[in-house]
């Protein structure tokens, strides 16, 4: 471990030099560079295909760029491989963190180390006294014995950086290491990168949270369309600043609500709905053309409540009405023949077919709805959906042949909300729409959502982010412990009173 005492604060312990990399004809980086010195964290930014993740497999020695150099300690390599990259103390952890579910907290924080050390035999008896002693360094409360699989999101993670800095880390990249946090966690974590810098690790903090970037970083450098924009002290960018060099435009996050008329009917209409364990008597209605965000901590019961209603999970009682006609059953194909639709959390894994075609991911729930009277597909009707669709949200790809895995966050987040759409639901739920999402994308699925409410549709959007649901959301019910403890409507849609009434 390097000790702040040994960083020379005036050398870099990392620098890329004029890295460019080029796939296929189209140059993901050209001529990028960057500084990373000890004790510093340094936030990358950018939006989704920026290049901001080719720079980190550069980094790593996951890829090798087709021109420039890494620097470390002075020393100058044109590329680095993965072996390397550790034994030089740089560690990635990545959004998934890439742990192993079926062992415990301290097998997995000293598995990869023996293996980087070419040991032959794993005891976990043998290493356990590394564990202990990172984890009383960094005065962490956790449970060595505990199955990963088991742990909180939080908790998964600082088993990550346990495990990082057992390979004497001296670099570590964060991949989006807040997006699944809750506001407590995350200033855990915090405190505990200010722990880091203290000992002289520098940190890239990648994330697009432009609010937590500007809180936690000295440094940021801004990447767009491959392109080094400008690296500057956070102290003086804002997130209106970073927004515009990540995309070059202005980017509109104030509060664009458009006014409902008195006569909207109510196009969802939930009773006294209970589920054991999750969530009780949950009440509330929405109306067309109106936007209701849904939000509370992490396990708060706002998932459960979308699930319930989606017929994931069947609640023990209670009243749903679509349009005014009784929810009848509980199973998934009761709610989209009901009219409701719904975009999860995961879109990677419960949202999406990564290895099939943008076309075939748009269509794939609304297949019955294009046949003709014979039973038959109407091919016709079934290209007209898609190809509409794929301009309307503005997908960014070549064609609608593309395939899902190939896209950016942003973008696969638009083809899951256009299969939804192909459905043509009266109620639009989406949990987290813009998790791991750039801050253009961001608005511009904000926007689509803007565009459908007014269409006529009643849209529920569920998240932690309070700047997202204030921008968009007429109505916003706090949920805690299973229950709806507060509804803020008009000018109380407000960062600090969802904030508070969430923390309250």
């Amino acid at each position: 471990m390097v000790q702040p005492e040994q960083a020379d604060a005036r050398q870099p312990v990392l620098a890329v030099r004029d890295i460019t990399k080029t796939y296929g004809g189209v140059r993901a980086l050209s001529d990028v560079s960057l500084e990373l010195m000890p004790g510093e964290v340094h936030c990358l930014a950018g939006e989704n295909g920026c290049g901001k993740s080719t720079l980190i497999k550069i980094i790593s020695g996951a890829e090798r760029p087709d021109r420039g150099e890494i620097v470390i300690d002075g020393v100058a390599h044109p590329a680095m491989d993965p072996a390397g990259a550790i034994r030089s103390g740089i560690q990635v952890i990545y959004q998934d963190f890439s742990l192993f579910p079926n062992l415990t907290v301290a097998e997995n924080i000293t598995l990869t180390s023996a293996v980087a050390d070419g040991k032959r035999l794993y005891s976990a008896a043998a290493l356990r006294p590394a564990a202990d002693r990172i984890v009383a360094e960094l005065g962490l409360d956790l449970d060595l014995d505990a199955d990963v699989e088991r742990l909180t999101v939080a908790d998964r993670q600082l088993t990550a950086i346990c495990r990082a800095l057992v390979h004497e880390a001296r670099v570590i990249i964060m991949d989006e290491p807040t997006t699944a946090l809750t506001h407590s966690e995350v200033a855990r974590l915090f405190a505990l990168v200010e722990r880091l810098r203290d000992r002289g690790v520098a940190l890239v903090f990648v994330s697009h949270k432009l609010d937590e970037v500007l809180e936690v970083s000295q440094r940021v450098t801004i990447l767009r369309s491959g392109r080094h924009v400008v690296t500057a002290a956070a102290g003086e960018l804002s997130p209106a600043a970073i927004a515009h060099h990540m995309t070059g435009r202005e980017i509109n996050e104030e509060r664009v609500v458009s006014a409902l008329p008195i006569d909207a009917p109510t196009v969802l209409d939930v009773r006294e709905l209970n589920l054991a364990g999750a969530f009780e008597d949950v009440t509330f209605s929405l109306r067309r053309g109106e936007i209701l965000g849904v939000t509370g901590l992490l396990g708060s019961g706002r998932t459960e409540i979308a699930e319930a209603l989606f017929g994931i999970t069947r609640p023990d009682s209670g009243t749903v009405h679509v349009d005014g006609a009784p929810l009848t059953g509980h199973r998934i194909e009761d709610a989209v023949r009901a009219g409701i639709g719904y975009v999860p959390e995961d879109r990677l894994t419960q949202g999406l077919f990564l290895e099939k075609s943008i076309a075939d991911n748009i269509i794939a729930g609304s297949l019955d709805r294009h046949r003709s009277r014979s039973r038959l597909l109407d091919r016709a009707r079934v290209r007209s959906t898609i190809q509409s669709l794929f301009e309307r949200l503005k997908v960014k790809a070549p064609n609608t042949r593309a395939v899902v895995r190939s896209l950016s966050g942003g973008n696969a987040q638009r083809v899951v909300i256009a299969k939804w759409l192909a459905t043509q639901p009266k109620v639009l739920m989406l949990n987290g729409p813009t998790v791991g999402v750039d801050v253009g994308s961001k608005a511009e699925i904000l926007e689509i959502l803007r565009n459908e409410a007014e269409r006529g549709m009643g849209v529920i959007v569920i998240s932690d982010d309070a700047p997202e649901l204030v921008s968009c959301c007429h109505r916003v019910l706090i949920v805690r412990r299973g229950r709806i403890v507060h509804e803020l409507a008009g000018d109380d849609v407000t960062v600090s009173r969802i904030q508070d009434r969430m923390a309250a």
